[in-house]
């Protein structure tokens, strides 16, 4: 008898019975996690091709457009020469939450991965089927998105992809496309608003007039995106606003197993860790690079010169009496970035620090805006629910429901680098030795060479914020682990604290191989209220001594005490080197952090933007500073 059972391929080389059956999550006989690799198939060809068909006996047809992969292990077919028709999929590598990619061809047709499909290879909704169904601040959130992807988009000339409702997927919160469709002729703003118009005359009570007026502006024929962008940001916020947000944030980083020094440094690093005015709204992971004489120092100074420069900058934005553009935020925090950039970086060229001995390291934070702003039905809130997330280098940020679990960042490595430049498609450049090597981090190069990917969300559902250093997201254990340890704190049954202890410990059994940081906050938008379970930490084998701060080793310690600023350093005949290392490296480091404190609350007037939200807080700088400020608007 023929055997008709579906069968998929271990992607473990060295497994010895790779052959499972199809929906199975492991190995039965090495244990490996199974990948069920779906694809979104597009050509001529693809639909002559009937169902339950095995493609070069490798692709088994699910639909016409949805093939499984089922020996995913093995490298797809790729042309050595790129055609013309994916450069846009590569060029926007970095928007991947939202857009497919390029996973290889099978003759003429294209094979794309990272589609808007769940884990049994079925379609995530289209906006039209979700959209009854969505609460005000999603249908608004969802148009936003659309709105932020049209600039890219058009510049690729795929805009088209934008106006097909079937091609518009919805995750939850999140637009991801199925494909991008190239634009034959110009595309407007007009023909947008008319794609919108059948959501729009069903939105819900709250938001319809709003988005009404914004459409017809838009089929008008003579609205300007600027304009456009910024109605419907004030009527996003003013719906989000309405919502109640509780944050809730907890951390801990660990030196693992097989390493001897711990480079990671984590914000905030235990529930002892309350600087005013931060938590619960700021979180960060920092790892370090330059080995043991450097990376745990670029780290350290990372996170501790930013808590000072995003406490003025969220002060302010908390101050401020009109709506601060996102433009406007994500400047300043590129800006600060580059403040601490260029410390790290000098202290490497006192050091005359070169190629690969230049210590650095690399940046995942995440900060939640309190803007204030009046609500849809009209009363002040305090919090507009915004969060942006900042990272350079490959520690990661996910957000996690109890229903998925979504990576929100993109890794400044090689294997991306090649498909951002066109030169290769992301599995070919994942072969190359180097593929996971950095190709930037805080501190390496001058700050002007930075490229940081800031991005902003709108927190409307309740979730996990996971921020975390390569050590747990390696070989995909967070993407294979997160409803063991995720889950139980979104239902109750599992401390936050717990949860972060946990994850660290799934970490040291998985990977071992470094050091692991992880920082999570729970976000709650709905009224509901989950009675406080108290952590219970010895259940995990990690110590507690981890969460403090380690005194440094003598050659990392060196790098604090360079003189690379005016600040004032203590006398050296007045401290002992090996009772006070630690207590003299905060003073040291404190003198200088206090500099770059003051250089944060300059941030705002080192921009020349002649904004009213921009001269309000120019006017609550001290005496002093506000003649950096352009001259106010009278």
């Amino acid at each position: 008898m023929i055997s008709t059972q579906r069968i998929i391929y271990c992607t473990n080389p060295g497994c010895t019975n790779p052959i499972n059956p199809v929906g199975e999550s492991l190995c039965a006989s090495c244990q490996t996690p199974l990948v069920h690799q779906y694809l979104w198939v597009t050509g001529e060809r693809q639909g002559n091709i009937r169902l339950g068909k095995k493609v070069a006996d490798r692709y088994e047809v699910i639909t016409p457009q949805i093939w499984l992969d089922t020996q995913p292990g093995l490298l797809p077919h790729i042309p050595e020469e790129l055609p013309k028709e994916i450069i846009p999929y590569l060029q926007l590598y970095q928007q991947r939450l939202h857009l497919p990619q390029v996973y290889g061809f099978e003759g003429d047709i294209l094979l794309l991965e990272n589609i808007p499909i769940d884990e049994t290879g079925n379609l995530y909704p289209t906006i039209t089927d979700a959209w009854d169904q969505a609460t005000a601040v999603r249908q608004v959130y969802w148009l936003w998105q659309i709105l932020q992807l049209w600039i890219p988009l058009a510049e690729l000339g795929v805009a088209d992809s934008l106006l097909f409702p079937d091609n518009l997927r919805v995750q939850g919160w999140c637009v991801r496309l199925l494909e991008l469709v190239e634009t034959l002729y110009a595309t407007s703003l007009q023909q947008l608003g008319e794609c919108w118009q059948p959501w729009v005359a069903t939105a819900k009570t709250p938001v319809a007039h709003g988005l009404q007026e914004i459409v017809q502006q838009m089929c008008g024929g003579k609205a300007q995106l600027e304009a456009i962008a910024t109605q419907l940001n004030e009527l996003l916020l003013s719906a989000a606003a309405e919502l109640p947000l509780t944050l809730k944030v907890a951390g801990a980083t660990d030196t693992g197993p097989a390493a001897m020094q711990n480079e990671d440094t984590c914000y905030p690093m235990d529930s002892e860790d309350e600087d005013l005015g931060l938590l619960p709204q700021v979180s960060m992971v920092c790892d370090g690079i330059g080995g043991h004489e450097g990376g745990e120092v670029a780290s350290l100074l990372a996170v501790q010169s930013l808590k000072l420069q995003i406490r003025a900058l969220v002060t302010e934005v908390a101050l401020a009496t009109e709506l601060v553009p996102p433009e406007l935020l994500q400047q300043q925090l590129e800006a600060s970035l580059r403040v601490v950039n260029n410390v790290i970086c000098n202290c490497n060229n006192e050091q005359k620090r070169e190629g690969t001995q230049r210590m650095g390291t690399t940046l995942v934070m995440a900060v939640q805006m309190p803007q204030r702003i009046h609500t849809i039905s009209g009363w002040h809130s305090e919090n507009a629910h915004e969060l942006y997330l900042v990272n350079i280098g490959d520690s990661r940020a996910y957000w996690i429901t109890r229903n998925y679990c979504m990576l929100l960042t993109v890794d400044d490595d090689v294997a991306a680098r090649e498909v951002r430049f066109v030169r290769s498609l992301y599995r070919k450049a994942l072969q190359r030795p180097d593929a996971t090597a950095l190709t930037q981090a805080l501190g390496t190069k001058e700050g002007e060479l930075l490229r940081p990917l800031i991005q902003r969300f709108i927190l409307e559902e309740d979730g996990i914020l996971l921020l975390c250093s390569d050590g747990l997201s390696d070989n995909n254990l967070v993407e294979q682990s997160w409803q063991d340890y995720a889950t139980p704190v979104l239902t109750g049954e599992l401390s936050l604290e717990d949860a972060v202890y946990q994850w660290i410990n799934q970490a040291n059994q998985k990977n071992g191989h470094d050091n692991t940081s992880v920082v999570l906050t729970h976000c709650r938008v709905s009224p509901g209220y989950l009675v406080p379970i108290t952590p219970t930490f010895p259940l995990v084998e990690i110590q507690l001594a981890e969460l403090e701060e380690p005194d440094l080793v003598e050659s990392s310690q060196v790098l604090l005490d360079l003189d690379i600023t005016a600040v004032a350093t203590l006398d050296d005949t007045q401290t002992s080197v090996k009772s006070q290392l630690k207590s003299k490296r905060w003073v040291r480091l404190g003198g200088l952090l206090a500099l770059l404190g003051g250089l944060s609350l300059g941030l705002f007037v080192r921009w020349q933007l002649d904004s009213p939200a921009f001269q309000q807080i120019c006017r609550r700088l001290p005496q002093q500073m506000q003649q950096l400020c352009p001259p106010l608007r009278r």
